[in-house]
């Protein structure tokens, strides 16, 4: 797939990411737990869709930046799997760790860990979609310029 294909795949992705979030953010809003069987049905979605997000960043996204070997984007890239390191196994151990009768009995401290990782996950989004991508799409844009043959999957991964 192009560049600017995936990247406009993963900016639909964060789209619906912070959709979900929202939905969880507004039940673990109120005094009490909810119908946990919407609560985890959300939660559910939100995994997915995040690990196989996070995962295509990581292993195909990532490196495909660096490749082009432009130094602004290897510069981010690798400041992003620093700073960022392995989001997807922390997403899983915190949602591991919160399984439905653990909610329930801690309601207010599950409110607490689930908004500080909402946190995290928003700040990296929301870098993701200052930082990152702008970069990636100037250099999807200059190969454009350059021609057809330029801007296909092969020249631009390589």
């Amino acid at each position: 797939m192009p560049l600017s294909h995936e990247i406009e795949r993963l900016r639909a992705e964060h789209t619906a990411l912070i959709a979900l979030a929202r939905i969880v953010t507004e039940l673990t809003n109120t005094p009490g737990p909810p119908q946990l069987t919407e609560l985890t049905a959300a939660r559910g979605r939100l995994r997915e869709m995040l690990v196989r997000h996070l995962k295509c960043e990581d292993w195909i996204l990532y490196p495909r930046l660096r490749a082009t070997g432009d130094p602004d984007l290897m510069r981010i890239t690798n400041e992003f799997e620093l700073e960022m390191g392995d989001l997807a196994a922390e997403y899983v151990a915190y949602d591991d760790k919160w399984e439905p009768k653990r909610v329930e009995a801690k309601w207010a401290e599950f409110g607490r860990e689930t908004a500080a990782i909402f946190d995290v996950l928003a700040m990296r989004v929301e870098r993701e979609e200052r930082e990152l991508y702008p970069l990636a799409d100037k250099l999807y844009v200059a190969a454009a310029a350059l021609g057809p043959a330029i801007t296909d999957e092969a020249t631009i991964s390589s």
